[in-house]
C-alpha cells in the first residue's frame, strides 16, 4: 500500500513539475508616438491592440502568460534605440511591436537582430524593411510604401490624374514614399513635375502649398502622415487648392485621419488601407471590443492598430508552437512557416523578407451627406489581391531571399 502511495505521489509531483516547466512568460514592448503627430494613428489605440491580442490568445493557452509594456520613443531613432537597448537587455522584453516613423523602425530593425529578438512592425511604412534593410528577426505587418504607390499612384494615373507635384516629409518614410509613388507614376505614363520636402510636424504648410499650387501639377501627393497630412489638407482648402482644380492624393491616410479632418474637408480623397473597422462583421465586433477600452467618444481604431493585434497573436501563435520566446529568429522561422489566421485580416501568409502578405483596398471618402452613421467614412473603390498588393520578392533585393 505505502508502495502505491509513493508511486502516486510521484506521479502527482512529476506533473506538477512538467506543467511548471511547460509554462511560458513572453513581454510585449508596444513602442509607439504617445503625444505626437502619430499619436491617433498609433499611440494608446496600439497599446489596447496590443494588450487585447494577450487577452485573447491567454484564453485558449492558459499554460502563455503575455505581460504588455509601452514607451514614447517621440520620433527620435536615439530615443528609440536607447528604450529597445533598455527593454531587451534589462527589462526581458521579448518582442517590440508598431513603431511609426521608419527612421526609427530602421535603427529598431538592427538593434532586434544583434540582440536576436523580435520586431513585428505595424506603424512604419518603409518598404526597405523586407528590402535592402531586412533582417531574419523583422516581420513587417500592415502596409508599406510600395503598396500605398502601388495601389493609389497607380489607380490616380488611370483615371487623368497625370501630373504630379510631391508634398514629402523629410526623413526615411517621406523619401521611399515619394520614391515608390514618382515610380508607379512615370511607369504608368504620368510625370513628376517637382517636390518639395517639409520638416516633420510641421505647423505652417504655406510656403509648400504654394510651389505645389506654383506647379500646375493636376495631384499634389501628400507623402507624408498623421498630423502632417490632415495640416496639408486643411491650410490647402484655405489656399483654394481644390477649387482651383488641382488634387490631393493621400498617400497614407488613416481613418481617425478622416475623423480629424471631417467628411466637408476628406470628401473625395482616394488612398489604400489594409484594414478599415467597418469592413466586415469581424471589423465591427473587435472596434466595439477596442472602443470600450479606450472609452474615447468619437475614436475609430486605425489600420496600425489592427496591424499591431493581428502581429501580436500570431507572434504568440509561434512562440506556443516552438515552447519558447528566446531564440528571435527561430520564433520569426515559425511566423514564417505558419499561416497567418485572424479576425481582422483573415488568412494570409509571411514571405521569406518578412514582408506578411493581405490584400489591400482602394478607398474613397464618403461625401457628409452619404455617410449614414458616425465613423462610416468609405466607399471601397477596388480590392487588390494579396499577391498583388505588395512588391514581388524577386524586386525587393532583400539578401534573405537571395540565399
Amino acid at each position: 500500500m505505502r508502495k502505491i502511495l509513493g508511486s502516486a505521489a510521484l506521479a502527482v509531483a512529476l506533473a506538477c513539475g512538467g506543467a511548471h516547466a511547460q509554462q511560458i512568460h513572453v513581454k510585449v514592448g508596444v513602442l509607439t508616438d504617445m503625444a505626437s503627430l502619430y499619436a491617433d494613428d498609433t499611440g494608446i489605440g496600439s497599446v489596447i491592440a496590443a494588450k487585447l491580442a494577450a487577452e485573447d490568445f491567454m484564453k485558449t493557452h492558459p499554460n502563455v502568460k503575455v505581460e504588455v509594456v509601452s514607451a514614447d520613443h517621440q520620433n527620435k531613432a536615439d530615443i528609440g534605440t536607447n528604450i529597445a537597448n533598455q527593454w531587451f537587455d534589462v527589462d526581458h522584453v521579448d518582442m517590440i511591436a508598431d513603431v511609426p516613423n521608419s527612421g526609427v523602425a530602421l535603427a529598431i530593425a538592427q538593434v532586434t537582430a544583434q540582440k536576436n529578438k523580435v520586431f513585428v512592425a505595424s506603424g512604419p511604412a518603409t518598404s526597405d524593411l523586407t528590402g535592402p534593410k531586412c533582417t531574419p528577426n523583422t516581420v513587417h505587418w500592415t502596409y508599406d510604401t510600395w503598396m500605398l504607390a502601388n495601389g493609389t499612384g497607380k489607380a490616380i494615373v488611370k483615371n487623368g490624374g497625370d501630373t504630379w507635384f510631391f508634398l514629402t516629409s523629410d526623413y526615411a518614410f517621406g523619401h521611399a514614399l515619394e520614391r515608390d509613388t514618382a515610380a508607379v507614376v512615370t511607369a504608368n505614363g504620368g510625370k513628376v513635375l517637382g517636390a518639395v520636402r517639409h520638416p516633420i510636424n510641421t505647423s505652417d504648410f504655406s510656403s509648400f502649398l504654394l510651389q505645389a499650387q506654383a506647379s500646375k501639377a493636376k495631384i499634389i501627393g501628400l507623402a507624408n502622415a498623421g498630423g502632417d497630412t490632415i495640416n496639408a489638407i486643411k491650410q490647402g482648402a484655405e489656399f483654394g487648392i481644390v477649387a482651383g482644380g488641382q488634387k490631393f492624393a493621400g498617400l497614407l491616410v488613416f481613418a481617425p485621419d478622416v475623423a480629424a479632418l471631417g467628411l466637408k474637408t476628406a470628401q473625395g480623397l482616394m488612398f489604400t488601407e489594409t484594414w478599415y473597422w467597418d469592413l466586415n462583421d469581424g471589423s465591427r465586433d473587435w472596434t466595439k471590443r477596442w472602443a470600450k477600452e479606450r472609452n474615447a467618444q468619437g475614436k475609430v481604431p486605425s489600420m496600425n492598430m489592427a496591424g499591431v493585434y493581428a502581429g501580436t497573436l500570431h507572434y504568440l501563435k509561434a512562440v506556443a508552437a516552438l515552447g519558447s520566446a528566446a531564440d528571435g529568429k527561430a520564433v520569426v522561422a515559425e511566423m514564417k512557416k505558419i499561416p497567418t489566421d485572424d479576425p481582422l485580416f483573415g488568412k494570409g501568409t509571411v514571405r521569406i523578407d518578412g514582408r506578411v502578405l493581405h490584400p489591400a483596398y482602394l478607398f474613397e471618402v464618403k461625401k457628409p451627406e452619404e455617410s449614414k452613421y458616425p465613423g462610416d467614412f468609405y466607399h471601397v473603390r477596388a480590392t487588390i489581391p494579396a499577391d498583388e498588393a505588395f512588391r514581388p520578392l524577386k524586386d525587393g533585393h532583400c539578401p534573405l531571399a537571395s540565399g
